[in-house]
């Protein structure tokens, strides 16, 4: 069994991509997902959820003020996009896509202010932990298909649900609304 590994984005400032460790026989496969430990600066994970979502569908992109999310992908396959909204970061405005899935077997953090969303390239189950409990405060949102993010989701005619439809471009995210780099509470 090899240990965890952990790779920081080179796109985007504290996104971290962990490479779990996962061993396998003639019964199946074992792979720790996450443990506390991996993220010394981040805080408790309070809360566990799983979206199972059919093929085509597209969630995002959300963003969160005071919220830090981590994701697995457990079964199926998931067109990542990150996008830093952080206004202060040093890589406010880039925009980070990756795949994860059962082929990749990667887990992904996120931190607050950073938008984030995921199309189901097959039928998918993603487990995500989040450090604060639901907030419909700290529900935010910028537009999916939005030309200054660029987001190549690998659909062609998603299912996007009406609130996601609903989100602001970028450029029209009110002042008050945009996350500023390193602030929590």
């Amino acid at each position: 069994m090899s240990p965890t590994q952990f790779d920081k984005s080179q796109v985007i400032d504290d996104v971290l991509i962990v490479r779990p460790q996962s061993h396998g026989d003639d019964r199946g496969r074992f792979t720790e997902t996450y443990r506390r430990s991996w993220f010394p600066l981040g805080r408790e994970m309070v809360q566990g959820s799983r979206s199972d979502k059919a093929a085509g569908s597209l969630v995002g992109l959300h963003y969160h003020m005071h919220q830090s999310d981590y994701w697995y992908v457990v079964s199926g396959r998931a067109q990542v996009v990150l996008h830093d909204l952080r206004l202060g970061s040093n890589t406010d405005g880039a925009t980070l896509e990756l795949e994860l899935g059962d082929e990749t077997g990667l887990g992904l953090y996120i931190p607050p202010g950073v938008a984030h969303g995921f199309a189901a390239l097959t039928p998918m189950v993603l487990t995500y932990l989040v450090d604060g409990y639901y907030n419909p405060a700290d529900e935010l949102g910028v537009a999916f298909d939005d030309p200054e993010i660029g987001a190549n989701w690998n659909l062609s005619d998603p299912v996007v649900s009406q609130r996601d439809r609903e989100n602001p471009l970028r450029k029209n995210i009110l002042d008050h609304l945009r996350p500023r780099a390193g602030l929590r509470t």
